[in-house]
């Protein structure tokens, strides 16, 4: 069974950098294609970005593509969602999903219970 686990929550200022991280036990990312999630304060949960298990293929939503990057280092099983400068409406809840066998795009309209894997998730504050 695998197990996700998000890192680098916490209190950012804005225009800060902000990097999260989910790291996976008990079983090997590479065969999966990886998802990052958000849920703001008071609203549902958004899909943000994924990544093909290989890396050579993203899929994003639409109003955080080239604001935030999606990598994957299958060596660390270790997914990264980053933003060079964080904004106060990225606070949220970040969770990290895993779908065997599924292209990116599959990701953003996926039920929450056809995920393989979910992390806790991780608690992001960015102030102003």
């Amino acid at each position: 069974q695998v197990q996700l686990q998000e890192s680098g929550g916490g209190l950012v200022q804005a225009g800060e950098p902000l990097r999260l991280s989910c790291a996976a036990s008990g079983g090997s990312l590479s065969i999966y294609t990886m998802a990052w999630f958000r849920q703001a304060p008071g609203k549902g949960r958004e899909f943000v970005a994924a990544i093909s298990w290989s890396g050579d293929s993203e899929y994003w939503r639409d109003s955080l593509k080239g604001r935030f990057s999606i990598s994957r280092d299958n060596a660390k099983n270790t997914v990264y969602l980053q933003t060079d400068r964080a904004q106060v409406d990225d606070t949220a809840v970040y969770y990290c999903a895993a779908k065997k066998y599924r292209a990116p795009q599959d990701m953003a309209d996926m039920p929450p219970g056809d995920v393989d894997w979910w992390g806790p998730g991780t608690r992001v504050t960015v102030s102003s």
